[in-house]
């Protein structure tokens, strides 16, 4: 995936993700929906992620399109 490709995939992630925070103070969000917004974030984590290894290998002179999208469970495990 192009960077351009996971900074597209990113805007609708944080859109979609948006839409359904602005819920919760409203009326509230069904068991679904939190289930998918926790999805949401976990997605957003990976390609975040993917985006900074690629941006790592372009800096260290790799193949960009080496890095690859790391499972959620390791991508959540990581320290801010």
């Amino acid at each position: 995936m192009a960077e351009n490709e996971i900074l597209s995939r990113i805007d609708d992630l944080i859109a979609e993700e948006r839409e359904l925070r602005s819920r919760v103070t409203g009326t509230g969000l069904s068991v679904e929906e939190q289930g998918r917004l926790g999805l949401l974030e976990q997605r957003l984590d990976q390609c975040w992620d993917l985006l900074r290894q690629r941006r790592a290998h372009t800096e260290f002179g790799a193949d960009p399109n080496g890095a690859q999208v790391r499972p959620a469970s390791q991508v959540e495990s990581y320290r801010q």
